[in-house]
């Protein structure tokens, strides 16, 4: 079955361990936590939707009691959030294509996700872990508060789960080992500001805890990804999860039959056969002189869009300068053109192993000894994994011939159209325009993901 353009889905995983075996494993719990399992899973599940429902209607402090001043702190803290965070998301592409096994790889992440997950583990975080985690985030405390940034992801996860022109769901939880009793406020602070659902499970058992585990992403992810976990360590006492799910059509897409075999420029050496998918019509596009880059936004049928960014002088020098700031340039400056524009079909799996990157960009002491996790548990824990997956699929799929046919009136108004040929290496970027998130983020090296 041809999958709709596009299919997009992120997982991130944080394994926290505890220290020292201090908290109860052992045969007597088997049959407690085989139970656990269950009970866990249909009662947490449905607090938290209640929850949900509870907060969608009051505030916790007294200065949100105005429904329209409540509104305007949301909108606020949200563009703020934006504006913070959006450095951590180019900082964190920069140090995933630093790493010298990603120059010749494709590379396609969540940075939403990955703040919406760090952000939530955040909640249980104290003193010095809590202020490296939040300023490696990129948010400063004197610009913006930590009740600001939960309630402005709070506020981004409500948007975006609500809107009904594209298929789009995001959410967190919690699978904690039945013997494991975190603070009452921290789950409290997860199902109100990250959405989480909570599942008790034993640890010990770690096949029936790995099925688990993998039922849950499987069906969040529509069975994109059916073995997120492979290895469960048996002294992990709880497993964070941030998924995300994309399926969007094109606003203007692309004939299946004018799809033809062609050539990707993978290097100067080396080159794979691609299937070419091909569209003479009006699109947004930029040239930004400044730094030597075509910009084509192709919009979905809703309030997202793809950017791809194809550099005139190799990806690599193109790398060496991009920031936020060319970004923020395009959304402006997008001109609707005609051009002929061709696009290589594709499906891309990538998977990482965060800690490295993060360590790098200076978030340690979550994966240390020293690590101050009070706000979860008066044990000491740790985090011991970071892992990120992510699936991308691409094909000719869209919105109906309506669209397309109602911009077909300007084929023939420019004799000669700008020509965009996406068959070398290039830039992708995935962003929501009403909460400014980047929800998705990449490279295309190689189509053929060899």
């Amino acid at each position: 079955m041809r999958l709709l353009f596009s299919l997009c889905i992120i997982l991130l995983v944080l394994c926290i361990s505890v220290l020292s075996d201090h908290h109860g494993h052992g045969d007597g719990q088997n049959k407690k936590g085989q139970h656990g399992k269950e009970h866990g899973k249909k009662d947490e599940h449905k607090d938290g939707h209640k929850h949900e429902r509870h907060h969608g209607h009051h505030g916790h402090h007294g200065h949100h009691r105005d429904r329209h001043h409540h509104h305007e702190k949301h909108e606020n803290g949200s563009l703020r959030l934006y504006k913070e965070n959006g450095e951590f998301a180019f900082s964190l592409y920069k140090q995933i294509a630093s790493k010298s096994d990603s120059q010749s790889k494709n590379i396609f992440f969540s940075p939403l996700s990955v703040s919406l997950a760090l952000a939530a583990l955040s909640l249980g975080t104290r003193g010095k872990t809590h202020q490296q985690l939040f300023s490696g985030l990129g948010f400063n405390e004197t610009e913006i508060t930590v009740e600001e940034v939960n309630e402005a992801f709070h506020q981004i996860l409500l948007d975006l789960s609500k809107k009904a022109d594209v298929d789009l769901s995001v959410g967190s939880a919690l699978f904690m080992h039945n013997t494991f009793k975190p603070q009452p406020e921290f789950l409290e602070n997860m199902k109100r500001y990250y959405h989480s659902e909570g599942f008790t499970a034993d640890f010990t058992k770690t096949t029936d805890t790995t099925d688990l585990i993998n039922k849950y992403v499987k069906d969040k992810t529509h069975g994109k990804i059916s073995k997120l976990v492979k290895d469960l360590d048996p002294s992990t006492v709880m497993y964070l999860i941030s998924y995300m799910y994309f399926k969007g059509k094109w606003e203007i897409p692309f004939d299946p039959e004018k799809t033809q075999g062609s050539i990707f420029h993978v290097n100067k050496t080396h080159k794979v056969p691609v299937q070419m998918m091909a569209k003479s019509d009006s699109f947004f596009v930029y040239h930004d002189k400044e730094i030597s880059a075509h910009v084509l936004q192709l919009r979905y049928n809703g309030s997202v869009s793809m950017m791809l960014i194809l550099p005139e002088h190799g990806l690599e020098a193109f790398e060496k300068v991009f920031s936020r700031a060319h970004m923020k340039k395009w959304y402006r400056h997008v001109k609707e053109t005609h051009c002929e524009v061709y696009i290589p079909k594709f499906s891309i799996e990538t998977s990482y192993d965060l800690k490295d990157i993060l360590t790098g960009m200076g978030i340690t002491d979550i994966f240390s000894a020293g690590a101050d996790f009070t706000g979860i548990s008066d044990s000491p824990l740790v985090v011991s994994k970071v892992v990120q997956k992510a699936t991308l699929d691409v094909d000719e799929s869209g919105s109906t011939a309506t669209a397309a046919t109602g911009v077909e009136v300007m084929l023939m108004s420019v004799r000669f159209p700008l020509i965009l040929r996406f068959d070398r290496p290039f830039m992708m970027i995935i962003g929501h325009h009403e909460t400014r998130s980047l929800l998705f983020m990449g490279k295309i090296v190689n189509p053929t993901g060899k």
